[in-house]
């Protein structure tokens, strides 16, 4: 079954979910708030696509952390910082065997997902 990685109240979720169920794909929400960040997981989406991928800069979570916090940042400051701060992560994600979905995009996941 699809993993799909996020926030469970968040827009760009609510998107990503609809065009799951309309194309009857059936998965599992792995919520950052309710179930935690998976060290391992977010190490591997850090060295797949790199930080700046990962690293949600757009969002109001990352613009209200201080500034020592924000700057600066490389792959292990951002896994300190995505740790600590798990609504800084850009959402929703999906690891798909060779394939690293991050954000929605449905022209994308119509690639991968079909």
């Amino acid at each position: 079954m699809l993993r799909v990685f996020g926030i469970k109240r968040c827009d760009t979720m609510s998107r990503a979910f609809a065009w799951l169920a309309d194309r009857h794909i059936d998965f599992q929400l792995h919520d950052y708030k309710k179930d935690g960040v998976p060290a391992d997981a977010l190490a591997d989406w850090i060295r797949r696509a790199g930080w700046q991928a990962v690293v949600n800069t757009r969002g109001t979570t990352f613009r209200k952390l201080p500034p020592d916090q924000t700057a600066d940042l490389d792959a292990d400051r951002a896994f300190a910082l995505l740790s600590a701060n798990p609504s800084a992560i850009r959402r929703p994600i999906v690891d798909h065997g060779d394939e690293l979905l991050i954000g929605f995009d449905p022209q994308r996941w119509s690639e991968v997902l079909g």
